[in-house]
């Protein structure tokens, strides 16, 4: 430093002060002063490490834990390994992969509510928390290789898009490799998907399916990391989309099930029971939970109406085996590889109990009956043979989501009671089980007991500081010495569980219980916020009920008066009071938007993989669209938003003709076009006059050439929110499932060609 800040002015000085510079480090270099390049060394006999994370699968679902869809995967790892019986989710996907990926609390690491419903409220920003590192950040600093496939849903939408930032993406978290998508859902076929931070297109072919795919990717990770360092220990996260919505499974899966489900979800629920007590996954007391009011019984459906049920629920179980049958190729490739033995392999089949938010009737495009535009019985029925195929975004009604949580009560977003948050969960590690392999075990157990477990089992303690920050303490707690003890001690003495307002305490074998009144099939419907006061509490002895089929509240007030002020303060240290429901919050405390407050939007032919909520607002309102370009035959996609089932595209057709494609769910669909073909430099534009009056109103698109109108044509009626909650807005190229009806010869995503593209400018008008 003497010499840098005492030396100056000509370049003889210069090069004499670098000279010296390179002296003085080569001279501390030679004396050991700096500080030597190593490799982390794993601790030894580390296992490899590999946990599956199934969607919304209920405890009822799968065959492993006496449901009615055969899952041979989760059944040989369950003789290999144990059940767990008394396995907790939070209720809900995001908060439940932050829970299982950090080993903290959901709200400790700020993901308290699914992303699509985060707001600026402390606990729920979904933002995961440089604090809260995850389990993929501590096993890189221990030497292990880190892969996740398939769904993340733990990255905020404005950080979603192509220009970042990029902090909570996979990548940034600890993950060496990341291939899958960002969101809650992804069409099955015509996936929007990443590799790392860039977005890319599925593998071409017919008979594409992306859980297929993420498993062979998982699968060659691991060679590839085998190869390049043998020996050295991986770490995999593999979360299939499968099976939340939307269910889509090639028909021969679907096939398997026909005419399996004609009894109905009653009839359903009851046997499931009857399976689980002779496999002994429940106690042989368990009673069974009745229905909530206001779902309607199986009888009380039209023939017609149960034909289209059937056919949702074949859907559905041939989605599930399916996806077991391809975590079924990764244990065969492991144990090809002769790396399945020493591997402690997490197996959670849920990440949440089954979903009702198909609503009552189920719907063949569940993302407009979540917005209030359900399809008509005539048009589910015309729709059979294709639910599950790549024109439909099917989900079950909510009856078969009740049916799969059985004993329990309620579904999915209830975190209030099991049925939103126990689910099936197998541990196998062949290695040290030996003669316990194939046992059953019922200590209360929490997703966010996971990462502790996985510490224990590498023999480490949980770090104070990662990557200079310090870090919170794990609100879970070790599970492995009931892998080698059936009569292990209950680990894990308390657990809050809050979604959207719906909210429980565990301790010590009882569960206090408040549900917050919004019906888990009505996720979309807007209502006036309820106060939390309002809602009664239940009480729950769970060492000798179950099923929580037994309010006590009125028997035991102390009980539940303790369990109350234990809640209180719980919910006080994870500093989410006073307690709100996201769902009331979401708007009232809105996160950042890329858009902001902008009418006016312009984008170049870079603009790819933009999210919809970050992209230009179009819903309810009037909005113009122009893009210029050159080329002697112009066709590909100029714009676009959305997919197959719901958006629009703007393009040009392999005669160089322009067309606009805008389909509103069921509601309806229009196509304009021009008579003939542009070329050279040409204006395109559409203008869509809203007709007003309040939300998902309908109106007139016209399509214009160098400013005259070449086709013009209305629609009833334009979604009042969103599109998807997955697909993007792109320019030149379209992303994910299809907006338009592009020519059969065309490439994935019809990219722009024969042309060059200067802008796109987009203006929106007020909502009115």
């Amino acid at each position: 430093m003497w010499i840098s800040s005492r030396l100056t002015g000509n370049p003889v000085t210069q090069q004499a002060c670098q000279w010296a510079s390179w002296v003085l480090a080569t001279a501390l270099f030679a004396s050991g002063t700096a500080a030597a390049v190593t490799l982390p060394t794993p601790p030894p006999n580390a296992p490899n490490i590999v946990i599956v994370l199934l969607d919304d699968v209920g405890f009822g679902a799968t065959s492993t834990f006496g449901g009615p869809v055969e899952t041979p995967t989760l059944d040989a790892l369950a003789q290999s390994g144990l059940r767990f019986n008394r396995f907790h989710t939070t209720a809900i996907c995001s908060p439940t992969r932050a829970a299982l990926l950090t080993g903290r609390d959901a709200h400790a690491a700020n993901v308290g509510a699914v992303l699509n419903s985060a707001s600026t409220l402390p606990g729920y920003q979904g933002v995961l928390r440089p604090e809260t590192a995850t389990i993929a950040e501590i096993l890189r600093e221990q030497g292990y290789s880190t892969g996740a496939f398939g769904k993340w849903h733990l990255t905020p939408a404005w950080e979603s898009s192509p220009i970042g930032p990029f902090d909570r993406w996979p990548t940034s978290v600890g993950f060496d490799t990341f291939y899958g998508f960002l969101g809650g859902e992804t069409d099955q076929y015509e996936p929007t998907l990443y590799r790392g931070t860039t977005a890319v297109r599925r593998p071409a072919g017919d008979s594409y399916h992306v859980t297929e795919d993420i498993v062979d990717q998982a699968i060659g990770w691991v060679d590839l990391v085998q190869s390049l360092s043998p020996g050295k220990p991986f770490f995999v996260y593999l979360a299939p989309g499968a099976t939340h919505a939307p269910l889509q499974v090639p028909a021969p899966w679907i096939r398997r099930y026909e005419g399996h489900f004609s009894a109905g979800w009653n009839q359903m629920r009851e046997a499931i029971l009857e399976r689980q007590k002779a496999l002994g996954v429940v106690p042989a007391d368990t009673a069974l939970t009745p229905a909530p009011e206001a779902l309607p019984a199986w009888d009380s459906l039209t023939p017609e109406q149960k034909q289209v049920a059937e056919r949702l629920m074949e859907t559905y179980a041939g989605f599930l085996e399916h996806t077991d049958a391809q975590v079924g190729r990764l244990t065969s490739a492991l144990r090809q590889r002769g790396q399945l033995d020493n591997t402690l392999f997490i197996y959670i089949a849920g990440d949440n109990g089954s979903s009702a938010e198909g609503g009552i009737d189920g719907s063949i495009n569940y993302m407009g009956a979540l917005q209030g535009m359900p399809e008509t019985l005539e048009q589910q029925l015309a729709a059979l043979d294709r639910i599950g195929d790549e024109t439909t975004y099917p989900q079950y009604p909510a009856g078969w989501g009740w049916a799969l949580t059985s004993p329990f009560q309620w579904v999915k977003q209830v975190a209030s009671h099991l049925g939103g948050t126990r689910v099936g969960a197998v541990v196998s590690w062949p290695r040290i089980m030996g003669e316990r392999a194939g046992g059953l075990r019922s200590q209360f157990t929490h997703v966010n007991d996971v990462v502790p477990t996985i510490l224990d089992a590498l023999a480490i303690g949980a770090p104070e500081t990662v990557r200079g920050v310090a870090q919170r303490p794990m609100d879970g707690s070790s599970f492995l010495a009931s892998l080698s003890q059936d009569k292990a001690p209950e680990h894990h003495p308390t657990q809050l569980f809050e979604v959207n307002g719906n909210r429980a305490i565990y301790h010590e074998g009882w569960m206090a219980s408040a549900f917050h009144q919004r019906l888990p099939w009505s996720v979309g419907v807007p209502r006036a916020p309820s106060p939390m006061e309002d809602d009664p509490w239940e009480l729950y002895n769970l060492e000798e009920d179950f099923s929580q089929a037994h309010n006590l509240a009125d028997s035991r007030p102390e009980k539940l008066t303790e369990l109350q002020a234990l809640f209180q303060k719980e919910a006080g240290r994870l500093g989410i009071l006073p307690l709100r429901s996201a769902m009331d919050t979401m708007n009232s405390h809105p996160l950042p938007s890329l858009r902001g407050q902008r009418s006016e939007f312009s984008y170049g032919p870079e603009a790819v993989g933009i999210p919809e909520t970050q992209g230009p607002p179009l819903f309810n309102r009037s909005w113009s669209l122009e893009a210029t370009l050159t080329g002697p035959e112009p066709r590909g996609v100029i714009a676009t938003m959305g997919g197959t089932v719901a958006g629009w595209s703007l393009y040009l057709d392999n005669q160089s003709r322009p067309v606009f494609r805008y389909r509103s769910f069921e509601q309806g669909e229009i196509t304009l076009q021009g008579d003939d073909a542009v070329s050279g430099d040409v204006q395109l534009a559409l203008n869509f006059a809203y007709d007003g009056g309040g939300y998902a109103k309908g109106g007139k698109f016209t399509l214009l050439v160098d400013g005259k109108a070449v086709d013009e044509a209305g629609i009833a009626a334009t979604p009042p929110s969103f599109f998807s909650i997955d697909e993007t807005f792109d320019v030149g190229v379209d992303t994910g499932s299809p907006a338009g009806t592009y020519p059969a010869d065309s490439p994935i995503g019809y990219p722009l060609a024969g042309a060059s593209l200067r802008r796109v400018n987009i203006l929106t008008a007020p909502p009115r």
